[in-house]
């Protein structure tokens, strides 16, 4: 599986980061305010390019400038994380302003922190003047810090272009390139979840004994017990699969964020999975955590599965209880199968073989025209939902476009009717009727002009 690089973008507070990275991205993401120090957690997204995909991350400033010296320094750890693990670093400064102590802070960490191959651009933000833009080019060489300096404007899109190609130009020099995934190819899994819920006990547990001797992963009761890690191979019934274990970390010098540091590295494997394994502690209450990484999976279209570790701790009772838990937090994604085992004793843990085979089957699932417009008619005659076949969205046709994750088009009359309760209640009688068992499905509504 090939490897997602990390471009991160750095600088002090208040340079238009966020704005940049909205654009770069192509959607609002990261929170854009007047205010120094808006962003606190690294942002992350995955970035479609014409030739390269990468994983942009939007960090808080660095340097100072809110009032806060907690929200600071966990802003500035993160921030040093994403420079020391970037492959390619966007470091950002305000056109409209003089280079500030700050900013020479910024330079400082980079030459400090970042790995000696990594390159930077500097970009130089806020720069709406397209006549003037070249000029103000030649008195940020002071820094020192990069010969490739592009001026832009993320607001107004100016100098986008040549910023897009030549990130894309640099990752291909650096030999990534897009993630095709061939036929033969293994399936990948990323095993996520907070620290020392048994992630990795759960990869020992599903090797053979022979993989055991070879890759076997270190273990504890010590949160962040793994401090270095590689993607594991495991076999089961003459298959292969490709396990993406997220406890691992390599230690540098400095102590950095461990948390950040976990965040960064399930957000990455994520984008590589096909399928998202959410390991839950059956000892620990569900937290926000748990369902933001569902969210996240979800958001990324990998499939999910919801795995419970150490159930073998709990009386039927309380497994019952904990799986009434698990419906209520994680109703957004009720089509995620649940599997309560154990990696110590190794209760109903084979199952997750067959969980995964099964939800790289329907991810990939695709519907043909005819047999998706039937269902649809039927559906829409049996329940007339309002704005499905009504008057109000007067939907035509629909069709798969995409798979993985199964993605239809719906055709309409004004596609701004169209309520997303409707889209909701169609998916429901969609899952019934076709069973998407572990998948997430993206609609996309379409007007009379797209036909």
């Amino acid at each position: 599986m090939a490897k997602l690089p990390v471009v991160a973008i750095i600088g002090r507070p208040n340079t238009g980061k966020s704005t940049l990275f909205n654009r770069l991205v192509g959607r609002r993401r990261a929170i854009v305010s007047e205010t120094p120090g808006t962003t606190r957690d690294p942002v992350a997204s995955h970035v479609e390019g014409k030739e390269v995909d990468y994983l942009l991350m939007d960090t808080g400033g660095m340097g100072g400038g809110t009032e806060d010296a907690d929200f600071e320094d966990d802003v500035e750890s993160q921030s040093l994380l994403a420079m020391e693990h970037a492959d390619l670093i966007l470091f950002v400064v305000n056109g409209r302003e003089e280079l500030t102590a700050a900013d020479y802070e910024v330079v400082s960490a980079l030459r400090k922190k970042r790995r000696s191959h990594v390159l930077i651009f500097l970009v130089i933000t806020k720069c709406d003047d397209i006549h003037k833009m070249e000029e103000m080019i030649p008195r940020f060489y002071e820094l020192g810090i990069s010969d490739r300096i592009l001026a832009v404007s993320a607001m107004h899109a100016l100098g986008m272009d040549e910023l897009e190609n030549g990130v894309e130009e640099v990752l291909k020099e650096m030999h990534f390139g897009k993630k095709v995934k061939e036929e033969s190819e293994m399936p990948s899994i990323a095993i996520v979840g907070r620290p020392n819920v048994g992630k990795s006990s759960i990869i020992n547990a599903l090797m053979s004994d022979e993989e055991r001797k070879v890759n076997a992963r270190l273990t504890g009761d010590k949160p962040g017990t793994t401090r270095d890690t590689t993607d594991t191979v495991v076999k089961s019934h003459g298959k292969e699969y490709l396990f993406l274990d997220t406890a691992g970390l390599k230690k540098k010098r400095g102590v950095i964020n461990i948390e950040a540091f976990a965040a960064l590295r399930t957000l990455s494997a994520i984008e590589s999975a096909d399928v998202t394994v959410l390991v839950l502690d059956a000892m620990q209450e569900i937290g926000r955590q748990d369902k933001r990484i569902a969210s996240i999976a979800i958001e990324r279209g990998t499939g999910l599965i919801i795995l419970v570790n150490k159930i073998d701790l709990l009386d039927g009772e309380k497994k019952k209880q904990f799986n009434m838990e698990i419906k209520d937090a994680f109703a957004f994604c009720s089509w995620a199968p649940v599997l309560l085992t154990s990696a110590e004793t190794r209760e109903n843990l084979p199952k997750l073989f067959e969980l995964i085979s099964l939800v790289c089957e329907n991810r990939e699932r695709r519907i043909t025209t005819p047999a998706i417009n039937r269902w649809f008619n039927d559906t829409a005659a049996s329940h007339q939902p309002a704005g499905i076949g009504g008057k109000s969205a007067n939907t035509k046709y629909i069709t798969q476009v995409e798979t993985a994750p199964p993605t239809f088009a719906l055709f309409l009359n004004d596609p701004s009717r169209l309520h997303f309760s409707s889209l909701r209640f169609m998916e429901n009688r969609l899952r019934e009727f076709f069973a998407f068992e572990g998948t997430p499905v993206r609609w996309v509504k379409r007007g009379k002009e797209e036909r």
